[in-house]
């Protein structure tokens, strides 16, 4: 769709301005109205304007009238002493939601393409990845990636996805971040307990001995041990003991013989004071030597029993005496290191369980490297295989250049010219474009656009300031 026919009255400054719907260049001084044809042409699409006097001097109302190649037509009037006037029809019938209708026709760029320029870099760049003719779905990035990527936003252009997908604050990045993260933290846990297992360790070799059998044999040997040292404590001591009973015997009986004695010399003693009581003390006397005998026998008798139950136990133990004990040091030692190895198993476990996890850890940490460095590669197969949109367009770490340079970095003239082309892709179905200030450009350049915008059918307007004192109208 394209302007067929353009008629502006009494309106920004112009008396009259007539124009068939030709490519056209506004040239002359400041003042000479270039710039109003533009401002007409923008309240007729978008009813607005953002001069404080829009009717003519002197004058009560002003309008502008376009109609289009397609039988569009829209003619707006501003009047002064009454409501403004409006009227838009399709061939000739009003339409429904017309304000509405006529702004889907075009967009803001294309009505003020330098608008562009005075944007922040964030919006820029988001406009020209736009402009990328890429078809993409979430089904293409499932194919990418094996899955959608959590906490990107789908609404944007895909290279602002991928970029997104591999940025050091997207979910691969920090979750890869963790998996490191994780996977060293227990490779440190590793290495300390390997540091304390024992030279070549074999935890299968040392959970299978069982302890509590080395140690039942060596309290086996133990027990025989303490025996046989009984044994030959019991045979060796048979005399001093046979001494001890004979020591104990004569103490007895010289113990019995004093007794004795002294009983005879108060007995006597008695005889001669208590003569009344001789005879009583002689049968006494007479019994004295019959008590004697019997508690020697009695002695006798004890001695005998003891030597006799010691010679049993050391008849019963000279077989035992006989032998020698065993040394069980090196079954002991055995033990004791069997003991420690065992206590090694569990952290031993630990530690391969740790490997295990280090080792998936480091496998996920890479599948992540992998999406990333897939997120990196793609916008440049993208852009291998799209339409690119802006001559000169390339992108590094998910931001547009152009020429190499980001946008911030271009000259009044680059940025001039960027606007124009971002402005041209972004054209809805009025396929029409209004340059304010074309002078910007070198002639050269300024040249290249026109014959850009003749090729790809692209209708425009633009100003160029001269040293001419009217308005001139040239058509291209």
């Amino acid at each position: 769709m394209k302007i067929s026919k353009l008629r502006i009255r009494n309106l920004f400054g112009i008396k009259e301005f007539y124009s068939d719907g030709k490519d056209i260049e506004l040239t002359g001084k400041n003042g000479v109205c270039k710039s109003a044809v533009i401002d007409a042409i923008k309240y007729a699409l978008t009813n607005k304007s953002e001069r404080e006097y829009i009717i003519l001097a002197g004058e009560q109302e002003g309008e502008v009238f376009i109609q289009t190649d397609t039988g569009l037509s829209i003619h707006r009037k501003s009047r002064t002493n009454k409501a403004d006037y409006k009227s838009i029809k399709q061939e000739g019938d009003k339409i429904e939601k017309n304000e509405s209708f006529v702004r889907e026709l075009f967009t803001e760029l294309q009505l003020n393409p330098v608008e562009f320029s005075t944007m922040p870099p964030q919006e820029q760049n988001r406009i020209i990845l736009d402009l990328i003719d890429f078809k993409w779905d979430l089904n293409w990035i499932r194919s990418q990636f094996g899955e959608i990527p959590p906490d990107v936003n789908y609404e944007q252009n895909i290279l602002g996805v991928l970029h997104e997908i591999q940025d050091k604050e997207g979910y691969y990045f920090k979750r890869r971040e963790e998996f490191n993260r994780e996977a060293r933290n227990k490779q440190a846990f590793i290495e300390e307990i390997a540091k304390n297992l024992p030279d070549k360790y074999d935890a299968e070799k040392w959970e299978s001995v069982n302890l509590g059998e080395l140690y039942k044999k060596i309290e086996a040997i133990r027990y025989k041990n303490n025996e046989i040292e009984n044994a030959k404590a019991i045979v060796k001591n048979r005399d001093n003991r046979v001494r001890s009973f004979q020591a104990e015997l004569e103490i007895e009986k010289s113990a019995i013989d004093k007794e004795a004695t002294h009983t005879r010399t108060s007995l006597e003693k008695q005889i001669v004071e208590l003569e009344n009581k001789i005879k009583a003390y002689k049968k006494e006397i007479d019994t004295i030597e019959e008590k004697k005998l019997d508690k020697i026998a009695i002695t006798q008798k004890t001695y005998d029993a003891n030597v006799a139950e010691l010679e049993g136990q050391v008849k019963e133990h000279e077989e035992l005496a006989k032998l020698e004990t065993t040394n069980f040091n090196d079954l002991q030692e055995e033990a004791e290191n069997t003991e420690k190895m065992k206590s090694f198993v569990n952290e031993y476990k630990r530690m391969i369980e740790l490997k295990e996890d280090v080792d998936k850890l480091v496998a996920d940490s890479q599948a992540l490297t992998e999406k990333i460095e897939k997120a990196r590669t793609l916008p440049g197969e993208i852009l291998a295989t799209a339409n690119i949109p802006i001559e000169g367009l390339s992108i590094k770490d998910g931001l547009p250049l152009i020429n190499g340079l980001p946008i911030s970095n271009l000259s009044e003239g680059e940025k001039f010219e960027l606007c124009i082309g971002v402005a041209t892709r972004n054209s809805n179905a009025l396929q029409m474009i209004l340059i304010d200030g074309i002078e910007r450009l070198a002639t050269a350049k300024r040249e290249k656009i026109y014959a850009n915008l003749k090729e790809k059918g692209v209708q425009f307007v633009a100003t160029r300031t001269t040293d001419e004192d009217t308005l001139h109208v040239v058509e291209l």
